[in-house]
């Protein structure tokens, strides 16, 4: 008897969850819930660095699939794909709150604006909480690849796949992650001066 494959067996039993949930089966979709709510939770949290909309958009991303799931057609694995729709969807949230921020900031843009009084640099060891803020300043294409590659662990080709990049976009979008990352650590971490 020849030895079974893993990755064979984990796309037969994706393909078998998603025929049953096509077929109506609610406890199909719950174990699909059960078993990459987790994951995809903790990639919004990441992406969006607000618990409380993390919340929302996994609610979001659960409706989303459960909608595309006849799109699914076992290319990469049930989790692969989910992966991809979340991180697709949180670049979405996050583009349109850019452009919605960007509209409501041009309104209020004074062209003769005195400069700020630049801020006292802190130093202090890089805690995870600074980590996180620099997360929170890297463009949504840098943080989706970083996340993914770096956080995640998934390869650059995987991670190409799921943001529809090349390979070589992902190897440079976690490059830029990581150099931002550094400079935000080394000279972005500010404490703002106190009013007398």
């Amino acid at each position: 008897m020849p030895p079974s494959n893993p990755r064979s067996d984990v796309k037969s039993a994706d393909l078998e969850l998603v025929e049953r949930i096509r077929g109506g089966d609610g406890s199909a979709f719950e174990a699909v819930y059960r078993q990459h709510a987790t994951r995809l939770y903790n990639l919004a949290n990441r992406m969006t660095g607000a618990k409380g909309e993390a919340d929302d958009l996994l609610q979001d991303i659960f409706l989303l699939a459960y909608r595309k799931i006849a799109s699914f057609r076992g290319e990469s694995s049930l989790g692969t794909w989910l992966y991809r729709l979340a991180m697709n969807h949180c670049l979405d949230v996050l583009r349109n709150r850019q452009t919605r921020m960007g509209q409501q900031t041009d309104s209020m843009d004074e062209p003769d604006a005195a400069p700020v009084a630049s801020p006292v640099p802190v130093l202090s060891a890089v805690s995870r909480i600074d980590l996180e803020r620099a997360i929170q300043t890297l463009p949504p294409a840098c943080r989706a690849a970083f996340l993914l590659h770096d956080v995640e662990g998934f390869g650059h080709q995987e991670v190409g796949a799921m943001l529809g990049v090349s390979e070589g976009t992902s190897k440079s979008q976690v490059h830029k992650a990581r150099m931002r990352i550094r400079t935000y650590l080394a000279h972005g971490l500010r404490k703002p001066e106190l009013e007398s």
